[in-house]
């Protein structure tokens, strides 16, 4: 028993898509061109909101931090999922896990705040349009941005420091695509009550938090549409709305099943297919829902795509 207790795991094993052997090489493929079309989708964001005129605005400042946020957040599980597809590996160290679980919780929550910061700006913009100039100010964006990739970190450190402080002296095969909090549990020799109270302290702060502000300034949005006097109005009042509504839905929704939802045995299916849903969905359709919903960013893709043929 005594040197059973001694014996410490040293690396972990993310099954991930093992249980479907005959399809690893179509996984990675399409994986890859996801992986491919969320860097060129959301690098274009990012570069168009940099350099149009017309979108040298707050909300378009925060598109673009967002965009690229999704590129950094998707980095963390992506291409070590694409590693383990191509080379059948599938084993990670220890501090491997603990270093993509802190990455992908820190961009996570950075992620969270960042959208209820996007609420905010168009709260401003439509509830307090005379004095969006003098609240929204460049200044405060940036802070608000910072603000929002800070604000979590020394929490999260310390929440995955304690996470990985646990006996782990067993079996060492993560039911996952990457390394999470909740597979990870299951592999821990001994109690896990306080780390789990926890670990739903944070998220409640961190991630339900977030989403009801962004309900209630969506609330004072809607009802401050509705008095507005023109059928036009309302409609471009909804418009500049409704793009962020549907990533929030996207994200929060499948986030907080993830992690607010009860255990069953077949969790762990559920959890890689919502997994792929908030880590790989949102970021994927984040160019697109803005594109395609969008009229200023149209313009300003139908001023930039023309230039290549003709230079």
């Amino acid at each position: 028993m005594a040197e059973k207790n001694l014996t410490r795991v040293m690396e972990f094993i993310l099954l991930g898509f093992s249980d479907l052997p005959n399809l690893q090489e179509y996984l990675f493929g399409i994986f890859l061109v996801i992986y491919l079309s969320i860097l060129i989708g959301n690098g274009l964001l990012i570069f168009i909101t940099k350099t149009d005129p017309a979108l040298q605005t707050p909300m378009y400042f925060f598109l673009g931090n967002f965009s690229f946020l999704e590129i950094c957040y998707t980095s963390v599980t992506l291409p070590r999922m694409l590693a383990d597809l191509w080379t059948q590996k599938r084993t990670i160290s220890f501090v491997e896990c603990a270093v993509q679980a802190c990455f992908l919780y820190i961009l996570g929550v950075a992620e969270c705040l960042l959208l209820t910061v996007m609420a905010y700006d168009r709260y401003v913009a439509i509830c307090k349009p005379l004095y969006y100039p003098l609240i929204m100010t460049h200044k405060v964006c940036i802070q608000m941005v910072l603000a929002s990739w800070m604000t979590g970190v020394p929490v999260l450190i310390e929440q995955t420091y304690q996470i990985f402080s646990l006996n782990f002296c067993g079996p060492n095969k993560i039911n996952h695509i990457f390394c999470d909090c909740q597979p990870l549990f299951k592999l821990v020799c001994g109690d896990t009550y306080k780390i789990l109270v926890s670990t739903y302290v944070v998220a409640l702060i961190f991630i339900l938090s977030p989403f009801l502000l962004i309900i209630t300034s969506y609330v004072k949005i809607i009802s401050t549409i509705m008095k507005l006097p023109s059928t036009s109005g309302r409609s471009k009042a909804f418009s500049t709305c409704s793009s962020h509504i549907i990533v929030v839905g996207l994200f929060y929704g499948s986030a907080c099943i993830v992690y607010f939802s009860p255990e069953s045995s077949e969790s762990g299916v559920a959890d890689k297919v919502l997994a792929l849903l908030y880590t790989i969905v949102t970021p994927i359709f984040n160019p697109l829902i803005y594109s395609l919903r969008n009229k200023d960013v149209i313009a300003a893709m139908r001023t930039l795509l023309p230039k290549s043929p003709r230079s």
